[in-house]
């Protein structure tokens, strides 16, 4: 089996490095968008959004921004929702058609779009937002509206999506912060001459979206609105209205000192002036294909640290295949292969006991602190003979003395099941997704499309779900099948869904548009309880009713054996907190490029899906190593309580991996506010829930297989 297991794992290796070439490829989409000359192109609102919040807002709730007319743009009425998949709404997208007038091939100089007229709480608001450096994503042909930046060398040019709402200065004579907002905006359009028969008529497509910001003030506009002087601005649009002092005085009756912030609201307004500019500009050096390129800045150098990270997993896992090797050659090996012929007598596994140099047998040895091991206390007297030669202490101890309390069903087999199951059902949707990312199927120009197909990958893996649980509750003896479903298809779902509605109630609070919909979150109680729980259903009935037990090659004792006094490191905790260590040091530096994505560079795309493919690949296989080698030193210490041991083994690294999300938190984030921070801290709880539970299951069926396969090679009634 040693050799099959080392080619296997050289056959992973070689599948890893394959992968990795699949980082940067990616199929951004199924058809091209071309435009003739004079043909109007849609321009969709959608969100804006922060690095230092969790919450998003629509563009079009904000109280400062011209609202929509409602007026045709491209053929669409500006205000309109644009129709958003399940993964869209879940990552608070709001996209809507705008009032901005782009015709491919004509320039605009300047374009008028409004004067918005807001009051003091208005002003609050945007002041707020420019504080805490919030973003605006708009959309032209599926590209995020971009800020442009160039290396250090200037020899690259990027973009990061978004663009900034305004900016915060301090003033030069009172040293008070002041806040501006970006009120003309300049939008440049990198086209290029259409593929195929659609080029030689005249078709061009889009390789660019470029959004630079201005803040012109209103004394900087003429009569139409636009400014003088795009070029040459003397004075932005300051965020402030005067402070009413009339109101003030007479609320703070007495007082020598009036303050500048007020909640007072006395009907002061401000008006904010908005406009924009449009350039085409052609650019035949971005291929429609890799436009999505410019958004993931710095390939160079992260490709050297992800090689890194691969170089990093793959020692570990070498040296742990080293130890899985040497366990099974030296001990497991040799202990079953000298066991298979000896006769079993009254349950226990009889040893041959080697002979002395004088040619004689060797006496039974007699260890105290192990009765009920070979015979009687006191079968042996001359235990004082016993020299390096006759049997050795392993030959009589440890692993094989259990055969008859192996296998004995577990505390809580009823709970161990359900978890089982569910974490088969994650450890296909993820297995689903790595593939599809890193063949390109699922790549950001399918927004949203990540978190759709996992959550359709979820609930059909629902099957898969009750097979396992259904058929590992009946290898436990279970009778009540059907109350395994249930808590099957409501344990695992049903916490996640129950978690995400409560956190859900704290961002409704704030009108953020990450608070799911209402009929968003009835859709998902639909798709758990209508889909995904008759597919449970299904599959326990299979699992149960047409599926045979696992089969156990020994037979259960009817007393329990009684453990011995364990040492430090064979204890539950210990053990769970250093095994977890090793898979944890395999993911930790790929990690921080995906916390980079989630939380610390919202505006940048996490796209090296290949690369992670080959970590998340030599993450199992070092679970599945830990999980053996903890597994085997716990039962060469004589316990046989593994079966929650090797759960809880394999999903340790969870621990590490939320202290580690904790110490992202304090040491590399600039998260602000209580319910932001409690976002953070309940979405990264669940997602090492996920991961604990997906791990935890490899780890579980791995030492299942392990225990069944050693115990198969002995004789024992």
């Amino acid at each position: 089996m040693h050799a099959d297991f080392r080619r296997g794992l050289w056959y992973s290796f070689a599948l890893s490095i394959l992968l990795s070439y699949a980082s940067a490829f990616y199929v951004p989409g199924y058809s091209i968008k071309s435009y003739e000359d004079d043909e109007a192109i849609p321009l969709s609102v959608n969100k804006v959004y922060s690095d230092n919040t969790q919450l998003q807002y629509a563009y079009y709730d904000l109280p400062f921004v011209c609202p929509p007319t409602g007026k045709k743009h491209a053929g669409l009425a500006s205000g309109r929702s644009v129709s958003l998949n399940l993964g869209e709404v879940l990552r608070g997208d709001r996209i809507m058609t705008s009032d901005y007038d782009l015709v491919m091939g004509q320039d605009q100089e300047c374009r008028y779009l409004c004067s918005h007229q807001t009051d003091r709480a208005g002003v609050r608001r945007a002041q707020q937002l420019v504080e805490d450096g919030y973003v605006a994503e708009w959309i032209v042909d599926n590209l995020p509206g971009a800020t442009s930046f160039v290396t250090f060398d200037r020899t690259q040019k990027y973009y990061a999506a978004g663009f900034k709402l305004g900016y915060k200065d301090y003033s030069p004579t009172t040293g008070k912060p002041r806040f501006f907002i970006n009120n003309h905006l300049t939008l440049v359009l990198r086209w290029r001459k259409a593929p195929g028969k659609a080029g030689d008529n005249g078709g061009k497509v889009i390789v660019g979206f470029e959004v630079y910001t201005k803040s012109i003030g209103s004394e900087e506009r003429n009569n139409t609105g636009c400014p003088r002087d795009v070029h040459n601005v003397n004075q932005a649009m300051d965020l402030y209205i005067a402070p009413n002092n009339t109101n003030l005085a007479s609320k703070y009756p007495g007082s020598s000192y009036l303050p500048e912030q007020d909640d007072i609201d006395d009907g002061s307004t401000l008006t904010i002036p908005f406009s924009y500019s449009v350039y085409f500009r052609e650019d035949t050096r971005v291929e429609w294909a890799n436009r999505w390129n410019m958004y993931f800045n710095n390939q160079e150098e992260s490709s050297r640290i992800h090689w890194l990270a691969i170089v990093n997993s793959l020692v570990i896992a070498g040296l742990l295949t080293t130890v899985v090797v040497m366990i099974w050659n030296r001990a497991i090996h040799g202990d079953t292969k000298s066991s298979k012929d000896i006769p079993a007598e009254e349950g226990k596994i009889r040893l041959k006991r080697k002979k002395s140099r004088n040619g004689s047998r060797s006496p039974r040895l007699l260890e105290k602190g192990l009765s009920g091991l070979l015979g009687p206390e006191g079968s042996a007297d001359n235990n004082d003979e016993f020299t390096s030669d006759d049997e050795s202490i392993e030959d009589i101890t440890g692993w094989k003395l259990l055969h008859g309390d192996v296998f004995r069903t577990p505390a809580y087999a009823g709970l161990l099941a359900p978890l089982v199951g569910s974490g088969t059902q994650l450890v296909f949707m993820a297995t689903g997704l790595l593939i599809l990312s890193a063949l390109g199927i699922l790549n950001p120009s399918f927004r949203g499309g990540f978190v759709s197909v996992g959550m359709g990958l979820f609930v059909f893996a629902g099957l898969l779900s009750g097979y396992f649980s259904g058929r590992l509750y009946r290898t436990f003896g279970g009778l009540n099948w059907r109350k395994n479903t249930l808590m099957t298809a409501l344990l695992f779902p049903g916490l996640l869904f129950m978690t995400m509605f409560v956190l859900n109630l704290f961002v409704w609070a704030q009108a953020s548009s990450t608070a799911l919909p209402f009929g968003t979150l009835v859709g998902l109680a639909a798709l758990w309880l209508l889909i995904q729980l008759p597919l449970v259903y299904g599959g326990s009935w299979l699992g149960y009713h047409f599926s045979q037990p696992w089969e156990h090659p020994t037979k259960t004792n009817s007393i329990p054996r009684q453990i011995p006094e364990q040492s430090w490191y064979t204890r539950s905790i210990y053990t769970i907190l250093l095994a977890g260590l090793v898979p944890f040091a395999v993911i930790f530096i790929e990690l921080l490029f995906v916390f980079g994505s989630l939380w610390q560079d919202k505006s940048g795309y996490y796209y090296v899906f290949g690369f992670l493919s080959v970590v998340s690949l030599v993450l199992i296989i070092t679970v599945i190593e830990v999980t053996i080698v903890a597994t085997y030193i716990q039962l060469c210490a004589e316990n046989h309580h593994w079966w929650w041991q090797s759960f809880f083994i394999g999903g340790g690294s969870a621990l590490w991996v939320f202290l580690y999300c904790a110490w992202y938190y304090f040491t590399k984030l600039n998260i602000q506010g209580f319910i932001s921070g409690m976002l953070f801290f309940s979405y990264s709880l669940l997602a090492c829930g996920v991961y604990g539970l997906l791990t935890g299951t490899v780890g579980f069926l791995t030492a299942y297989a392990f225990v069944r396969r050693i115990y198969g090679a002995i004789k024992a009634d």
